[in-house]
């Protein structure tokens, strides 16, 4: 297919690669312009000097940027992919954003006859450079169908979860999951370094055990180690979670305990943490240790 990726930032880098690889036509369009050029020049594919240009002619437009106002910039703005996109191309948004935005997203697609899913991923840089994101979707059956061979490029996991706006719900669900995942897995090894354990030998036990979780298998190591550029940063988990937080609000939904590690994540970005991974929540507990 005639395909084209929007943002270039350490996700989007790889999976516009990916899509290359597989041998659908990729034009590709990035604010900063030397990266786009640095694209092309590593896997081929065309050069957008606007997000409208990068998406003329593409069956599907693919966006992965920051945030809801980075969103309507690239794809409502003046030069917007919209401005580009043709009748009956589909819009695949990756960014965590709110649902909506989303739906905002999806009725202005609609109101010039082509299609839009929310799909925001999981599985942070690594899983993007290996082409084996999960990602969940919110839109219309059969438009996912015709998206999911292509989105399947970069990813080993794609569902759709029901209308539009519900990848968004599904991805707070994930980032809630984490941030009381992480919380937990640093106060263990902040409390098995206080009282005198060797905490990788505790880890590689109870690691088979009930407490097993990904972040123990791939971040409790480097948390031992003080090593913290790993993964996804502190500054795009509070982001995140002031997402979900919001729409927590606007629901009716009680999240103690998100809301409080938001807090703690806001107390790392205080020690200069705003760029450290999100399993640097141990760095707080380990700095009041010292006080």
């Amino acid at each position: 297919m005639n395909v084209a990726f929007i943002g270039l930032g350490v996700m989007g880098y790889p999976m516009a690669g990916h899509l290359q690889k597989a041998g659908h036509q990729v034009a590709v369009y990035n604010r900063t312009q030397s990266k786009a050029e640095a694209w092309v020049e590593t896997y081929g594919g065309t050069l957008g000097v606007t997000p409208a240009a990068a998406a003329e002619g593409a069956d599907i437009v693919f966006c992965c940027v920051g945030n809801d106002n980075d969103l309507r910039e690239v794809i409502l703005g003046e030069q917007g992919a919209l401005k580009g996109l043709k009748a009956g191309a589909i819009l695949v948004d990756h960014t965590t954003a709110s649902a909506e935005v989303a739906r905002e997203l999806y009725q202005a697609a609609q109101q010039q006859s082509s299609y839009f899913l929310d799909a925001p991923v999981s599985g942070g840089q690594a899983g993007a450079e290996n082409g084996v994101l999960t990602v969940m979707v919110g839109g219309d059956q059969e438009v996912f169908d015709r998206a999911e061979p292509v989105i399947r490029c970069f990813a080993r996991q794609a569902r759709l979860l029901g209308n539009v706006g519900a990848g968004q719900l599904a991805k707070m669900v994930n980032q809630i999951c984490i941030a009381g995942i992480v919380q937990g897995l640093s106060e263990g090894l902040h409390f098995a370094k206080t009282v005198g354990l060797d905490a990788e030998a505790v880890v590689e036990v109870i690691s088979k055990g009930a407490a097993q979780s990904w972040q123990m298998e791939n971040r409790s190591k480097t948390m031992l180690e003080d090593k913290f550029d790993y993964g996804f940063a502190v500054d795009w988990m509070r982001k995140d979670l002031s997402i979900a937080l919001n729409e927590a609000r606007k629901q009716g939904a009680h999240l103690p305990l998100t809301a409080l590690v938001d807090q703690f994540y806001a107390e790392v970005q205080s020690l200069g943490g705003g760029r450290w991974d999100t399993s640097s929540l141990i760095k707080r507990l380990d700095a009041f240790k010292q006080r």
